[in-house]
């Protein structure tokens, strides 16, 4: 338990430096493109995932679909999101993680 607790410490960004300045490129990262954290996972990678994915609704699955195209779109012409797009990004808001929970658990 004690290892736990440990660990937690160390990953959480209210508590460790490194971790902080971690989530804040990743998060610089995900915004030039326009993507969120959840979009990144992989369907093809766990079952769970794509379960989850076929729970949520059309219009969420389709946002990510959208969010990945333009982002490969983007990323293959070598370019970002204009900064005003960036600014209005929200790369944490989390839209997968409850209902994987939901079918993993």
């Amino acid at each position: 338990m004690a290892t736990s607790k440990f660990v937690k410490a160390i990953l959480d960004p209210k508590t460790n430096w490194f971790a902080a300045v971690h989530k804040k490129t990743i998060e610089t990262r995900l915004r030039k493109y326009g993507l969120r954290y959840d979009d990144l996972y992989d369907p093809m990678e766990s079952l769970d995932i794509k379960e989850a994915l076929n729970r949520l609704p059309r219009e969420i699955v389709d946002a990510r679909n959208q969010r990945l195209l333009r982002a490969m779109d983007l990323s293959m012409k070598h370019e970002y999101l204009s900064p005003e797009l960036q600014a209005q990004q929200t790369p944490f808001r989390s839209y997968l993680s409850d209902m994987l929970a939901l079918v993993s658990g």
